[in-house]
């Protein structure tokens, strides 16, 4: 029979199904799930980031994101007002010059067509540049949760090794890198 006070240790194969571990001698200690913070990044940008207590890191990906956005709606607005620009100017009326705005009116109907083109350009590109911050923002997420279990204490160590291979009759130096995870617990029996 098990009471509060015993510790039940059970093998556990999906790591979604823990959130947090608590028992009654120790503090409780959240297990950051990746997979949660993959999907709270992806639906809205820097939700993962909150998750993983990175609040810092919000600021810059919708700053990121904000930018790229930026970009957008500047490059549809100005490509919108060349696609007009290039309409009034090919029905060859002079009345309609005076609807093309300031900035292009000293343009040749050439270079109106080709800063168009070169404007619908960079509307794709804002685009892609959008989507792509945006999967680095859950790349982001998901690496910070994964990596929350692994230690960074000073007990991390590296260290030369002297091998003898019987097999092939020589000796060599090997480099031995210790890594414990925080979780990690090692008993002798």
């Amino acid at each position: 029979m098990l009471t509060s006070e015993d510790t039940l240790i059970v093998p556990v194969t999906n790591s979604a199904v823990i959130d947090t571990i608590t028992t009654k001698d120790t503090v409780s200690q959240k297990v950051f799930v990746p997979r949660k913070a993959t999907i709270r990044s992806a639906i809205i940008p820097g939700w993962g980031q909150a998750y993983n207590k990175k609040y810092w890191k919000i600021p810059i990906v919708y700053a990121a994101l904000g930018t790229a956005a930026g970009f957008f709606f500047y490059n549809i607005n100005t490509y919108k007002d060349l696609k007009q620009s290039v309409i009034y100017r090919s029905q060859n009326d002079p009345s309609l010059e005076l609807l093309i705005p300031a900035k292009f009116r000293h343009l040749s109907t050439e270079a109106m067509i080709y800063y168009r083109n070169s404007y619908r350009r960079n509307i794709d590109y804002s685009v892609l540049a959008f989507i792509l911050l945006w999967g680095l923002n859950v790349v982001d997420a998901t690496v910070d949760a994964q990596l929350k279990n692994f230690d960074v204490s000073p007990n991390l160590s590296m260290r030369l090794k002297p091998h003898f291979s019987p097999e092939t009759n020589t000796t060599g130096l090997s480099l031995v890198f210790d890594l414990h995870s925080k979780t990690t617990r090692f008993s002798l029996p």
